[in-house]
């Protein structure tokens, strides 16, 4: 089931996508909600990230044919950071580009946002604490990333975590095919059983060094094709089973 978070006649509210028609939720699906039997036309809904405000946590290096793309041997275990809530973007929100940045960098990954609050999860049970999935790019200042020598200043820029355009809930994340589209040129394209870790022992390893809230984003890595976007530009990551997320670069 596809599920939307948006705006309409000023107040944000989380529905159903059916076709051209969101199915308006009572509450949030966090709860469980039921309908509440309005209906908006999809088109004239705002669409926001599918999530809260609350943290995200990044994977680097996650791909075997990255890795190989780069030269560098496979990480023994997850390699995380994390982006503030502030970088979140919709879908058809403009990425703007740092004054300060020199090189902007897509990243096309797949995205898990949690549904309750758990804690030590083991990889059989992650799928009983995922809400749902969706496509992110993780925009990265590539060029202050190597120049601070770590990631937080590079990756935490407003607008750095486009996200959407909705969540799919009922997904096997083990085999997707990821792609990143560049002014309608694919940059990027691999699937999601080229992970190092899968999704779910993402999940169990972010939830064996924190607790983990409803509405937290998890983004999965990269495949191979990681370039430069210039302003003007327009960039796609579509996920199979999921949809496409755009944004354009300010």
């Amino acid at each position: 089931m596809l599920i939307a978070r948006y705006v309409c006649d000023g107040s944000e509210r989380w529905g159903r996508v059916g076709g051209d028609t969101l199915y308006e939720l009572e509450g949030t699906p966090f709860e469980g909600s039921g309908y509440t039997g309005a209906e908006h036309p999809l088109d004239q809904a705002q669409l926001l990230p599918p999530c809260r405000n609350g943290k995200i946590i990044a994977v680097g290096l996650n791909y075997r044919d990255h890795a190989a793309e780069l030269g560098m041997s496979l990480p023994q275990e997850p390699v995380i950071f994390m982006k503030p809530s502030t970088s979140l973007l919709p879908h058809g929100g403009n990425i703007i580009r740092p004054a300060a940045c020199g090189q902007l960098d897509y990243e096309a990954e797949l995205a898990m946002v949690v549904r309750d609050t758990c804690k030590d999860v083991n990889p059989r049970e992650a799928p009983d604490h995922i809400l749902g999935y969706c496509c992110a790019n993780d925009v990265t200042a590539r060029d202050l990333q190597k120049r601070d020598g770590q990631w937080t200043r590079a990756k935490s820029f407003d607008t750095f975590c486009p996200m959407g355009p909705w969540l799919e809930t009922e997904l096997d994340p083990g085999d997707l095919k990821v792609s990143l589209r560049l002014n309608g040129l694919t940059r990027q394209s691999s699937t999601t059983s080229m992970m190092i870790f899968s999704p779910y022992e993402i999940f169990s390893f972010v939830s064996g060094i924190m607790t983990l809230l409803p509405g937290d984003v998890i983004i999965t890595g990269t495949p191979p094709g990681v370039g430069e976007m210039r302003s003007g530009d327009t960039v796609e990551v579509e996920i199979e089973g999921i949809g496409v997320l755009r944004n354009t670069v300010a």
